[in-house]
C-alpha cells in the first residue's frame, strides 16, 4: 500500500509539473504574439491641398483620374480605371490593359462600380471630391507638377518609392546625355528659347507653360523660356491663353506647334501659320518650327521615354 501511495504522489507531482509548463509555455506563446507588432493596412497620408486621408499601405485597386497616366506605368501600376481622354492616341497606348473608363467628368457612378480602394483625381474641385470619398480614400494629386515632384510623390502613395527613384536617375543620364549631344553637332545652342503653342476650340490660341512638352524642353537645361513665358510658369501655372497679336512676345527661337485633335482648332491653326504675324516671326524664317500629335506631346514619364527617341529627329527635320 505505501509504495501504491508513493507511485500515485509522483504521478500527481509529475501531472502538476506538466500542467504548469503547459501553462508557462501558453502564457510564453501568448506574450509573444502580443508582443509582435501587426503590419499597418493603412496610413495617414496629406494631399496636394491639404486633405488628410487614410490610405492603403498597398493599394490593389486604384482609378487614376487626370493627366499624367504614364507616370504611373513607369512605375509597373496598371489601374482599374482611368479618364480615358488621357490614354487614347498617347505614344505608350498599347501598354494599357483592362482598364475600365471612368468618363470626363468622372462618372461617379462607374467609378463606384469598380469597387476601388484608392482613387486619385487632378481636379480640386470639392464637390467632385466629395462625392468620391464616400467610395474609396481619395487624393488630390498636382499633375502639373514637375516630373521628379510627381514621381517620387506617386512612389509614396503606391508604395513604389524605390522603383521612383530609380527611373529618376536612369531618365535623367538619358535625357542629358541626349541633349548634350543635340548641342553638340550644332541642332540647337545653349541658352536658346523655346515656346510651345496650340489652339482650342473657339480659335483660342494658348502657349504652354508648366504642362507636356513646354516642361520637358525647360527641363532641358538647354532650351529656355523667353521672359513673358517666365512670368507664367512663375505663377505656378500650365498655361496661358494670349491672341495672336502677341505672338512676337511669347515666341522663342524655337516653336513647337502641338497639331490638335480638333477640328475647328486644326483650322485655327492653318489660319494662323498663313497669317504675315506669323511668318516675320525669327523662328519661322530660320526654319525652326516644328509639330507633334498633342496627345504625343505629355510630360508624363512613359512619353518622355518615348520622345528620347523622337525629339532628335523632329529637331533635325
Amino acid at each position: 500500500m505505501k509504495k501504491f501511495n508513493r507511485s500515485l504522489l509522483i504521478y500527481s507531482l509529475l501531472l502538476m509539473i506538466g500542467i504548469l509548463l503547459a501553462a508557462c509555455g501558453g502564457q510564453e506563446e501568448k506574450t509573444t504574439k502580443e508582443d509582435t507588432p501587426t503590419e499597418a493596412k493603412t496610413r495617414t497620408y496629406k494631399d496636394y491641398i491639404g486633405h488628410e486621408v487614410e490610405i492603403p499601405v498597398n493599394p490593389e485597386r486604384v482609378v487614376y483620374h487626370g493627366e499624367g497616366y504614364g507616370d504611373l506605368l513607369a512605375l509597373d501600376i496598371q489601374t482599374v480605371g482611368a479618364g480615358f481622354s488621357w490614354i487614347t492616341n498617347y505614344a505608350w497606348e498599347d501598354r494599357v490593359k483592362d482598364v475600365e473608363d471612368v468618363g470626363f467628368p468622372i462618372n461617379v457612378e462607374k467609378t463606384l462600380a469598380l469597387k476601388p480602394d484608392l482613387i486619385i483625381i487632378g481636379t480640386t474641385d470639392e464637390k467632385i471630391y466629395a462625392q468620391l470619398s464616400k467610395i474609396a480614400p481619395t487624393i488630390v494629386f498636382d499633375t502639373f507638377a514637375p516630373l521628379d515632384q510627381r514621381l517620387t510623390e506617386l512612389g509614396d502613395i503606391l508604395n513604389k518609392k524605390d522603383e521612383a527613384a530609380q527611373w529618376l536617375n536612369d531618365y535623367t543620364a538619358k535625357a542629358e546625355t541626349m541633349w548634350q549631344s543635340l548641342v553638340a553637332d550644332g541642332t540647337v545652342k545653349q541658352d536658346e528659347t523655346v515656346s510651345v503653342l496650340t489652339y482650342y476650340p473657339g480659335n483660342r490660341l494658348f502657349v504652354m507653360a508648366r504642362a507636356g512638352l513646354s516642361q520637358i524642353l525647360y527641363d532641358s537645361k538647354v532650351l529656355k523660356p523667353n521672359d513673358k513665358i517666365q512670368e507664367i510658369l512663375d505663377a505656378e501655372t500650365g498655361f496661358a491663353e494670349i491672341s495672336t497679336e502677341l505672338l512676337s512676345e511669347y515666341a522663342g527661337d524655337h516653336i513647337f506647334i502641338l497639331t490638335p485633335v480638333d477640328n475647328e482648332a486644326q483650322q485655327s491653326t492653318k489660319d494662323m501659320l498663313e497669317s504675315p504675324i506669323w511668318n516675320n516671326l525669327p523662328a519661322v524664317k530660320n526654319g525652326h518650327v516644328y509639330t507633334i500629335d498633342i496627345e504625343k506631346s505629355d510630360s508624363d514619364a512613359s512619353t518622355r521615354q518615348w520622345l528620347l527617341e523622337e525629339l532628335p529627329t523632329i529637331l533635325k527635320k
